[in-house]
């Protein structure tokens, strides 16, 4: 029975977000399965096709580089280890001129925009303009009620499990608490809010998954 009432609650906020999305003028799905939103992102993506990821924990956990790699698919992913600075700039430039460029956002109002805060600024820039195509995966664990819950979301919730991932020396990642810190590891360096689909990027698609995925 609870398993069940979780499923209605998410699938509900899902379909309301969906609706937002879609009347921002962006393409939306709701799948409930995160197998089917693999499925659905990979029949977009020919194998000529060069792709360019954002910086993402739920990519990786719907490994979908590895899948576009192995398919022979153009990759450019600038969590490869490995790189060399240069060799990670020019990464980061191929995003914004990719066939398509895949991502995630921190979070996802119920009125349909997107909120996300960026360490380097390539990932939130790719989601803007320049990429043939976007589309963002979310888990429904993304969806908050506005802005301002997305905003708090992000500082005290993603970026601590980020710093703490990545093994930052900030406030956050032994606090778990935002301190608005001028260190060198802050993550938090570039917000953006999306309000609707950018005007140049004239296929955008945001794909909600009833599962939770990534932070």
């Amino acid at each position: 029975m609870a398993d069940a009432a979780i499923t209605w609650y998410h699938g509900e906020r899902a379909r309301k977000t969906v609706a937002s999305l879609q009347k921002n003028g962006f393409e939306a799905l709701y799948f409930g399965k995160k197998d089917e939103a693999v499925e659905e992102v990979l029949k977009r993506i020919p194998p000529e096709a060069k792709v360019g990821f954002g910086g993402s924990v739920t990519l990786r956990e719907l490994d979908l580089v590895e899948t576009l790699r192995s398919k022979g698919n153009t990759v450019y992913d600038h969590w490869q280890k490995g790189l060399t600075p240069e060799e990670l700039r020019q990464v980061r430039m191929s995003h914004l001129v990719c066939d398509t460029f895949i991502t995630s956002s921190n979070a996802i109002t119920l009125d349909g925009r997107l909120v996300n805060i960026d360490h380097s600024g390539n990932r939130v820039a790719a989601m803007i303009f320049g990429p043939g195509s976007i589309i963002v995966v979310a888990g429904v664990n993304k969806i908050v009620k506005n802005v301002e819950a997305g905003l708090d979301r992000i500082k005290n919730f993603a970026c601590p499990l980020n710093t703490h991932r990545r093994n930052d020396p900030t406030p956050c990642a032994k606090s778990t608490l935002c301190a608005d810190c001028a260190m060198p590891g802050r993550l938090c360096r570039v917000t953006t809010i999306i309000e609707a689909r950018p005007a140049a990027s004239n296929n955008f698609t945001i794909i909600l998954v009833g599962e939770n995925l990534g932070y």
